[in-house]
């Protein structure tokens, strides 16, 4: 336990060494936090995985969800699973729809403490028209048995939820060096999290996906 907590002192002793915004949409740029050689690392990346192969950004808005079960499955992700290139996205809230008389309401999901929420990413590094350009997408998993992700999303048997990384297992995650990740893959405790209908903003065209913890 003293091991864990020294860790979690130096890590948020170091918070992002760049400015986001507080609200991201796919398409957007938003700290990720990673390991390499040189220890942990943070890096301002594009919302949505931009493969090695593409010719643009575009892609990003198709690829900030990966299903954990079809990684090494799809194109756009086999390569950075390959390599693990495994990180995290602290967020403070993570959005959902809920359906609430056939008409989708925005609810926000976090943490009863107030503390960060790390969702599980895959990030690649890639180069395009010259530009290095660094991008990740959220891991996703099956929901339909969890007690509180499967009441969001449309109604029917389809249900996905962002992993979630345990505070604890954040430094095993990072160094994780194996394309099979099912023992990451595993519903949050819903004692610890709460949730709650959080309106969208008016002025806004679309709805966030994620709200960034303040370091």
């Amino acid at each position: 336990m003293k091991s864990h907590i020294v860790f979690f002192s130096i890590l948020f002793e170091t918070p992002p060494p760049f400015d986001y915004v507080e609200e991201v949409y796919p398409g957007y740029e938003l700290p990720l936090l990673f390991k390499s050689n040189l220890g942990f690392e943070w890096r301002k990346v594009h919302f949505g995985l931009i493969p090695k192969w593409a010719e643009d950004k575009s892609i990003a808005t198709k690829t900030y969800n990966a299903r954990s079960e079809t990684l090494l499955q799809k194109a756009s992700f086999i390569e950075a699973t390959s390599k693990y290139q495994f990180g995290v996205i602290p967020v403070f809230e993570f959005y959902e729809s809920k359906y609430i008389e056939q008409k989708p309401q925005r609810w926000g999901v976090r943490r009863q403490d107030g503390q960060v929420i790390f969702v599980a990413a895959l990030y690649e590094i890639c180069r395009i028209a010259g530009e290095v350009v660094r991008s990740a997408t959220m891991l996703t998993m099956d929901a339909i048995d969890h007690p509180m992700m499967r009441e969001f999303h449309e109604p029917g048997d389809v249900k996905r939820s962002v992993i979630v990384i345990p505070h604890e297992r954040l430094e095993q995650w990072l160094s994780w060096k194996s394309p099979n990740i099912q023992s990451f893959v595993q519903g949050f405790p819903v004692g610890e999290f709460e949730c709650s209908h959080v309106p969208k903003i008016k002025v806004e065209k679309e709805s966030p996906q994620l709200n960034f913890f303040d370091f």
